[in-house]
């Protein structure tokens, strides 16, 4: 998705959150909501980050634990623990985080390409870095959170199928 250079003074509105002591954000148009922590239907047979499924509002939806996604230590939910619902791909896939701080809104241009290597993360799912005053954002790219092929089996899965509670 590109963001339009006119002036460079395009703003981009962000949804910031933590994993571990990190704070990143994804693009606001991106959210559908955020949830508190739900039960959380496992899936067998998937990719060790895919949480499993969970039911809103009949519809049933993937939820990926972005701290395995990362390779980042488990950690146990507590009550700040959220589930944000992203759309990727025309699917909405919940994102589990430690913690949603804010809505922000800052001009594209502080927004730089991310570096070759931050220590510990995957690159590949970065979009950039945002620098807001003394902060850095660690930008994601929410379409490479899972894979093409992870996607249709997921869709393989949630197709149609309405978990019975």
């Amino acid at each position: 998705m590109s963001m339009t250079e006119n002036s460079g003074t395009t703003e981009v509105q962000m949804v910031a959150f933590k994993l571990e002591n990190e704070e990143f954000a994804v693009d606001i148009h991106q959210v559908r909501e955020v949830l508190k922590m739900t039960q959380v239907t496992p899936l067998p047979q998937s990719a060790h980050y895919i949480e499993g499924v969970i039911n809103l509002r009949g519809e049933v939806i993937p939820v990926v634990d972005l701290r395995k996604r990362f390779e980042l230590s488990e950690e146990k939910c507590n009550d700040q623990t959220r589930i944000i619902i992203v759309e990727i791909m025309d699917n909405d896939v919940g994102l589990i985080v430690d913690s949603v701080t804010e809505v922000l809104r800052f001009p594209s241009s502080a927004i730089q390409p991310p570096p070759t290597r931050i220590a510990g993360t995957r690159t590949d799912l970065i979009r950039g870095v945002g620098k807001l005053e003394n902060r850095l954002l660690i930008v994601l790219d929410i379409e490479k959170i899972l894979s093409t092929e992870e996607i249709i089996a997921l869709d393989e899965i949630t197709l149609g199928d309405k978990v019975e509670q």
